[in-house]
């Protein structure tokens, strides 16, 4: 049976004495007051179960409402007369027919508004999550469900420009557009926080919770996983429960679930935490949600939940924090952020490090700004996930522009001005913009890029304004034709353009955004096809994307290269060079001979091996005796060191094929001194001192890879090689296991006194070396203890900074010199060749 509203509230009226004769009672003279826990009471509470998932009861005990801000509900209009949203509604209007009122002719904007303040304790339905609340409804939306960006960049300025905090957009678009940045900046600019769904297609998320200062909400389970329908990508912030219980037209209620359902809970506590902290920011009201999610999966922030489960009680009983990401003073901590959002953290003086990793889906570039009060300029060093470093300092109003290769990679940020007081908080956006791809410049069709006349596969990108792509095709013979355009994103809905030169054009665009776009030609005759691969006309912005072009050609091949099947007929490749190739008979082979000048890496790739086709390769040195092989399908490589002299390659397959052709390419590097990455290197000379010696090694790659940050197990390592220490004694670090590479080189160094370990019991050797640090190990290592007297090297150190006396002494006995500027860059990380050639300056 259902208990009415006044015994419930008696109840709990008779509870509360007893407790409070019992503390009485317990405490003697002492009086203490107790407070029952706040409860919703409406009848369909038990089927809320997302008020549990997210601890809203607790944050109740807090606060339960907040009428003085706005909530704006940009949705398809709200049921005006629902008796459980009535005492939360305010105007509104309806930007579809702005006669009438805005009412809900879908159902969509009445389920948003009942989660964000159906009225409770009112015997009535369901608890909303503020139980007061001023909900102004604007109905943007057809009745369909569907709207385009004009009218939802209205409701939203609509929204700004009549006082509301907050907006609620529990809808979205595939496609980015100017016009929409311009309305989200002008919220922003305006201090009105914007929360919007990510999506519910298992794709990107939608527009405009991709915009970097709106709050992106995606859905979770009940297994308190991500839901995956629920849209996602680097602009997910919080997650919320997918399934709800809520309000609909008519009076009613009903399931519900999405994206949709799960933004209008994280906004309803954006605004409970703002009755709390009514002098917040909207940027640090985001911050907030951030900092109190209950973080799921792996640590920290991730592409499928970011920064995890929205946890009201949280946000109103945690102390914000100024800086979320701390401790993330060193590489191996880290904070993962997104590569497309803006957060805000805070430098602790001039000494204080900022280290942050994202994670990059494609090659390209990121943009990084900053907002600061203090005016200050800031270092941004850069290790991709390539290894490239790129170090920029950037004043107010300027960006650091990193180029990225797919992958993690890792931001050290610092002031530039190493002597600041204080804390220096800031806020840091990041935006991705996807590589050139390798076809470019093709938009126009006298510049179609010439395809090889046979199948395959190619990828490219939309990376700018009105980027289009033009293709030349080339038919040999006659054949049949199959092009499909398929994408990898639902922010790009592809158009595939095929024309004949001098016949008539074929578009083709049936799918929807995201969906492929195909065309088969049954009879193609020789001569030159063009191929236009575009995103459809109305949206011609950057994507950040890619799109595949898969051009089956079912044609009978000649092979260039015959005849070649005996080693005297051996067809000479040039090196790097492609080269295509079939086998039309059962017994066929192919060979192939390249003459080397001088000691050589080489790699000898063949591809586009034809489905259920094996292929061997077999390399024979000048006397024709066998040095290696290997076979496979679809794809073989053979990888090996070579030296002066003449080479022949035999290819062989498991059956015959006319119809498609195979690629192969010789690649070669000369080696010098084992190494194939340091010719022309400015440290050359002193990295093959130093190998001679047997200091350093390179990597199985045949790599020394000069450019790259040495970390401090590396550089501990080679200084411990470089000195001869034998003596060893017993370590412990937190982060270094005895079987770990380097340990004996760390014990024996350790031994010596030149390095140590971190406070916290840590070593991180996998930590960059910076520069100074790089300076105070050979320091020691020769026994230099530092002056104090005598005037200051460098332009960026000061008498004040710990390594200034070691930067003195070795800059006056000719150890070290500085850049062009004057500085020196002591925080900059060292790279493998700095190392390398102090080493080489070290030994005799």
């Amino acid at each position: 049976m259902r208990q009415t509203k006044g015994a419930k509230l008696l109840v709990h009226w008779i509870v509360g004495v007893v407790l409070l004769f019992v503390f009485a009672g317990s405490a003697g003279a002492q009086q203490r007051a107790v407070q029952v826990a706040a409860v919703a009471d409406d009848p369909f509470g038990e089927k809320q179960s997302y008020l549990q998932q997210i601890h809203v009861n607790e944050a109740w005990d807090v606060a339960k409402g907040n009428t003085n801000i706005i909530i704006a509900v940009v949705d398809t209009g709200v049921d005006l007369s629902h008796p459980d949203l009535q005492p939360n509604l305010i105007n509104g209007i309806n930007l579809i027919s702005p006669k009438l009122l805005p009412r809900d002719d879908n159902g969509h904007g009445t389920n948003v508004a009942g989660v964000l303040a159906a009225a409770t304790n009112n015997d009535k339905g369901v608890s909303g999550i503020l139980w007061n609340a001023k909900i102004m409804p604007i109905k943007a939306l057809e009745s369909d469900g569907s709207g385009g960006e004009a009218k939802l960049g209205e409701g939203i300025r609509y929204a700004v420009d009549h006082g509301a905090k907050i907006v609620v957009l529990s809808l979205g678009l595939n496609k980015y557009s100017t016009y929409m940045s311009d309305i989200v900046k002008y919220a922003e600019d305006h201090d009105v926080l914007l929360v919007a769904a990510t999506g519910n297609e298992g794709n990107r998320v939608k527009y405009p919770a991709a915009y970097p200062t709106v709050l992106a909400v995606g859905g979770m389970t009940a297994e308190r996983t991500a839901d995956n329908r629920s849209n996602t990508g680097p602009e997910v912030d919080l997650v919320a429960p997918w399934d709800v219980f809520t309000t609909a037209l008519g009076g009613s209620y009903e399931y519900k679930d999405g994206t949709s359902m799960a933004a209008p809970q994280v906004a309803a506590v954006a605004a409970l935490a703002w009755s709390k902290y009514p002098d917040f920011k909207a940027y640090q009201i985001r911050q907030l949600l951030r900092q109190t999610a209950d973080d799921l999966g792996s640590p920290g922030w991730d592409a499928s939940t970011g920064y995890g489960l929205l946890r009201a009680d949280r946000a109103l009983s945690e102390m914000p924090l100024l800086d979320m990401y701390e401790p993330n003073n060193r590489k191996d901590q880290a904070k993962p952020v997104s590569i497309s959002k803006t957060i805000s953290a805070s430098f602790s003086g001039g000494s204080d490090q900022d280290w942050f990793a994202f994670d990059a889906s494609y090659n390209g570039t990121v943009r990084i700004t900053f907002q600061q009060e203090s005016g200050q300029s800031i270092t941004v060093q850069h290790t991709d996930a390539s290894g490239a470093f790129t170090s920029q300092t950037v004043g107010p109003g300027e960006a650091a522009v990193l180029p990225v290769t797919k992958g993690r990679s890792y931001l050290q940020l610092q002031l530039g001005n190493r002597n600041f007081k204080g804390e220096a908080a800031y806020q840091m956006t990041t935006s991705f913009d996807i590589y050139r791809d390798p076809f470019e410049d093709n938009d126009k069709q006298y510049k179609a890029s010439v395809l090889p006349s046979r199948s395959q596969t190619i990828k490219g990108t939309f990376h700018q304004q009105n980027d289009q792509d033009w293709f030349e095709f080339r038919v040999m013979q006659s054949g049949t034709l199959n092009i499909r355009l398929s994408t990898d994103t639902a922010r790009i809905d592809p158009v595939l353009f095929v024309q004949k030169q001098g016949e008539k054009s074929v578009t083709i665009d049936d799918g929807e955004d995201g969906a492929s776009e195909n065309l088969q030609l049954s009879e193609v005759f020789p001569g030159s096809y063009y191929i236009k691969v575009s995103n459809v006309k109305e949206y011609p912005y950057p994507v950040t994307g890619e799109y595949y072009l898969t051009i089956e050609y079912d044609a009978k091949q000649i092979d260039p290269n015959e005849p070649n099947n005996r080693s005297y007929q051996a067809t000479t490749v040039s090196l790097n060079t492609e080269y295509d190739g079939l086998m039309d008979k059962a017994d066929d082979v192919d060979w192939f001979q390249f003459p080397l000048s001088g000691d050589s890496l080489v790699q000898v790739d063949v591809s586009d091996i034809p489905s259920g086709i094996e292929m061997g390769a077999t390399l024979y040195d000048g006397s024709m005796r066998p040095i290696t092989n290997s076979s496979s399908g679809y794809a073989l490589q053979l990888r090996q060191r070579l030296g002066t002299g003449n080479y022949y390659l035999k290819l062989g397959a498991s059956g015959a094929f006319d119809h498609h052709m195979y690629r192969l390419i010789v690649g070669v590097k000369p080696l010098v001194g084992g190494y194939a990455d340091i010719n022309g290197h400015w440290a050359m000379d002193n990295i093959l001192a130093m190998s001679d010696k047997q200091v350093i090694n390179g990597y199985d790659d045949y790599t020394f890879r000069p450019n790259h940050a040495i970390t401090r197990a590396e550089a501990t390592t080679l200084l411990s090689r470089a000195l001869n220490l034998s003596k060893q004694k017993g370590i412990y670090y937190t982060d270094l296991a005895p079987d770990h590479w380097a340990y004996p080189y760390i014990a024996r160094a350790a031994q010596s006194g030149i390095v140590d370990g971190y406070p916290d019991g840590s070593f991180a050797p996998d930590q960059p070396v910076s520069r100074m640090e790089m300076i105070s190990m050979i320091a020691k290592g020769l026994n230099k203890t530092g002056k104090r007297r005598g005037a200051n090297p460098f332009t960026d150190v000061d008498d004040n900074y710990w390594g200034t006396p070691i930067l003195k002494q070795m800059k006056a006995e000719g150890w070290i010199d500085g850049y062009a500027d004057g500085s020196f860059r002591p925080d900059q990380q060292a790279s493998r060749a700095e190392f390398v050639s102090m080493l080489a300056k070290m030994l005799p």
